[in-house]
Parts: structure tokens; sequence; C-alpha cells
């Protein structure tokens, strides 16, 4: 942190209790809660540091349907949700398990236990109640994953999106299909409920506050972002991961 950013971070007031953020960075005042039919749960990792471009707390206050958790472990969907709620209902996003097989007219996609697609995707959509979205780095979302069991009866998606993420430069991703957490629930919400506002509410919610992001940077009043290799799984040989866990 330059000296500037320490003494600007010395006088700045107390973060958002809403979104964490920092004056300078909060954009709660643009939030429009979105009703959806279909519930959200995001379970965000105690180490979890991105306090500058995390986008976990924004698309919670973003959605009316949604929930958010800090912590490593549940013993059950509905101790997570604090309401009761069958996990075998739900589905869990898979960031993990993108292959050269997905359906090109899909940008949900339920996958088998194996990582790959489901022959009847409409059939494997239907019927879902919510959707678990894990916020964090790669091993903070692999240690969310293998700490709470119960997400293995939900259903996986994976996300094929058409376009990618609005991070742009500002966290380059190792994957077109990694999007942060606002924009992955924003498009998997609009999909699965055929509402595609949702996503371009959610969509345009994040680019106010990655505006507000350049604009504090130029000013000098935010650090630069840490690499995203540190962030996302990569392969080098360009195949998914082993035993890949959901994550956002």
């Amino acid at each position: 942190m330059s000296e500037l950013e320490a003494a600007a971070a010395a006088l700045e007031p107390p973060p958002c209790p809403h979104c964490a953020k920092s004056p300078s960075l909060c954009v709660c005042d643009a939030v429009v809660p979105v009703d959806t039919r279909i519930s959200l749960l995001i379970l965000q990792h105690p180490q979890e540091q991105d306090r500058q471009l995390g986008t976990a707390r924004l698309a919670h206050r973003a959605l009316k349907n949604s929930t958010f958790k800090i912590g490593l472990s549940w013993p059950s969907l509905s101790k997570a949700l604090g309401r009761e709620a069958e996990a075998a209902d739900w589905a869990v996003l898979h960031l993990g398990a993108a292959t050269a097989d997905m359906p090109g007219d899909r940008e949900v996609v339920v996958l088998d236990k194996k990582g790959n697609p489901l022959p009847d995707q409409d059939r494997a959509l239907a019927g879902i109640r919510g959707v678990v979205i894990f916020d964090g780095s790669w091993a903070q979302a692999k240690t969310l994953w293998w700490r709470n069991a119960w997400v293995l009866k939900g259903r996986r998606l994976a996300l094929n999106p058409k376009t990618a993420s609005l991070y742009g430069k500002l966290r380059r991703e190792p994957r077109r299909e990694a999007l942060s957490t606002i924009e992955a629930a924003g498009l998997t919400l609009a999909r699965l409920e055929r509402k595609p506002d949702i996503e371009t509410s959610l969509r345009n919610l994040f680019g106010v506050m990655l505006d507000k992001y350049r604009s504090a940077l130029a000013e000098g009043l935010v650090s630069v972002p840490k690499p995203a290799a540190k962030r996302r799984p990569q392969d080098r040989r360009g195949k998914k991961p082993k035993s890949a866990p959901p994550a956002a």
C-alpha cells in the first residue's frame, strides 16, 4: 500500500455495513432489489479478503430472495438457509467443470457426477428451487465444497456464458466462463426463470460498481487488484481440474 493509499485509508469513514466496502466504492444507493422465484444461497469463506472487487454482498443486496452466510460448514442446507429445505431440490454452481461438450445453445447446463452434460437438459433443470454459490478463492471454494457434504445431493450447474465478465482487465480470468459472483447469480437465475431482466439488472449494477472502482483507482484511493490466477482454477494443459468443486 502506498503512502497516499495509507493516508486515505486512515481518513476514510468506516465501511458500509451492508456491502462492507469503503464509501469510495459503495454503490448501495444504486441497488434496486429484484424479486425471484428461485432462491439464492451465497456461502462465503471466512478468509475471503476481496473487499474492493468482491460482489457477494452486493448480489445479496440486489436479490430479495437470497441468503448470505459466512462460514466453513453447516450440517445441512436447512441450517445454512435458516429454514427448511431439501438439498435435492437445489443446485450448486460448478465453475470447474466446463468441457468441450457443453451445449452451444445453453448458458446454464446440468452436469452428471463426472462433469458431463446430462442428455435431457430441460428435464434436469425442471423443479430447481434454489441455487448455491460459493464465494472465495479457488482453494477456499474447494474447502467449502468438501466441508458441506449435503451439496452432493443437489444438481450441479455449469455456466457457458456467451459474453465475458465485465471485470475485463481489472481481473483477468484464466477461462472465459469465469464470472463474478453477481454476474454468475444473474445469469443463472435469468436462464432458470427465463427472465432476462434479472441478468440485466445485476449486470448493470456490477457495471456501476466497476465504474466507481476505476474512479477510485485513478484517484489513488484503492490499490491495484491482485492477479486473478491466484483466485481461479487453471490447468496448464487446457483440461478441467480433477474433482473440481463449485465456485463463482
